[in-house]
């Protein structure tokens, strides 16, 4: 049996005359870029992750950019985050002007390790008038920031803790992790301002690009709404910005699926303690851990699994969906060359790196489907 890895078409079959409409008002009006649609999707948006405001843009990379200039990144700073996630991280420090600096992640949960964040910060920095400052380098570092990797928010006790400390703020890379909680606070809200990505693989998924921004605190979201647009109201400009405005038909869209949101991530849920209990006893398979203060969206489902390579080999033959997120952590990408890292820097990510595999977690993934996902990982393993 053919399974795909993802199916968009199933999750759109429910919901199509609702998206068809959205289309159609749109024609109708006129009313393409921000408008109505827009205004009610932040309201709609901000409520949902629990925060005072939320401040839509065109995508998640435009969402981590601008929420790194609007906290006060300047040229050649610092920003602390990890290699094992997607280039959209460490990408967008860059494209605000700064420079990534990287830190291991835990073993477990694939997430920040805050012990290293604290460690790091204590062994190379210090607290001046200028802010946090890199001891050897003499650089200002402006910010940490943690990626809720696979739908599983990080330890954000321990990281607002330090980012406390330090007079940080925390811009959560909450790209993947849309409705997913840490105790009961969802993602977005936990951190200084929380950048959302709805590309259409999202959980919570476009039918093209779109990013989200959220925060409690309404100076800052006055500042990103001003960021987004050019840095200005109209035609008076305070600081240069960029054009970074969401698609009415995208808000429209993306208000009908929100809706079905806490219903789709129910029957990812259902599928991953499916999984969790299929391989419960098999040795070369580590099913994802939670931490029991979080509460996973399983935006991927993505084990650890030895002989990964031919293992995603069988099942590619087979026609089971699969795939690697991420085959190269960000510190040995060749863009980054210059920061200075070498192989065996981060040794958890690289090992991670090897390891991982994603399998179908969707939540219209089919009993018959996943048997067959099951299935094949177990005459994998057996041969």
């Amino acid at each position: 049996m053919k399974v795909p890895l993802l199916d968009i078409n199933r999750q759109h079959a429910d919901i199509k005359d609702e998206l068809i409409r959205v289309f159609t008002d749109a024609l109708s009006t006129s009313r393409f870029i921000k408008g109505p649609e827009m205004d009610a999707f932040e309201r709609e948006f901000a409520e949902y992750s629990g925060t005072a405001d939320a401040v839509a843009c065109a995508s998640g990379t435009d969402a981590l950019i601008l929420a790194l200039q609007a906290t006060g990144l300047k040229r050649d700073e610092l920003v602390i985050t990890v290699p094992f996630t997607f280039f959209s991280s460490a990408g967008s420090i860059v494209r605000a002007g700064g420079t990534p600096v990287f830190i291991d992640i835990l073993p477990d949960t694939f997430n920040m390790d805050p012990d290293i964040l604290e460690e790091w910060l204590n062994t190379n920095c210090a607290i001046t008038e200028r802010g946090v400052i890199h001891k050897e380098t003499a650089r200002r570092v402006a910010a940490i920031m943690p990626v809720h990797i696979f739908g599983q928010i990080c330890n954000m006790d321990a990281i607002n803790s330090t980012a406390s400390n330090w007079d940080l703020p925390v811009v959560e890379d909450a790209a993947q992790a849309a409705g997913a909680k840490w105790r009961q606070s969802k993602a977005g809200s936990t951190g200084t301002v929380g950048c959302f990505s709805f590309f259409p693989s999202k959980n919570l998924g476009a039918l093209g690009d779109g990013g989200m921004l959220t925060t409690n605190d309404l100076k800052l979201a006055e500042r990103l709404r001003s960021l987004r647009e050019h840095g200005g109201k109209g035609y008076l400009h305070s600081e240069v910005g960029t054009n970074s405005r969401m698609d009415a038909i995208q808000a429209g869209f993306l208000r009908v699926k929100l809706r079905k949101l806490e219903q789709w991530h129910a029957g990812r849920r259902a599928n991953a303690e499916r999984y969790a209990e299929a391989f419960a006893n098999l040795p070369q398979i580590k099913t994802p851990v939670i931490d029991p203060r979080a509460w996973s969206i399983y935006n991927q489902y993505t084990v650890l699994a030895e002989s990964r390579d031919e293992l995603l080999a069988f099942l590619r033959k087979r026609q089971i969906g699969c795939a690697v997120y991420y085959p190269l952590p960000l510190h040995l990408q060749q863009c980054f060359a210059d920061l200075g890292y070498s192989k065996g820097d981060f040794r958890v990510s690289e090992n991670t790196s090897k390891k991982v595999i994603s399998l179908p977690v969707f939540g219209e993934l089919t009993g018959d489907e996943q048997n067959e996902v099951i299935t094949a990982i177990r005459e994998f393993y057996s041969n």
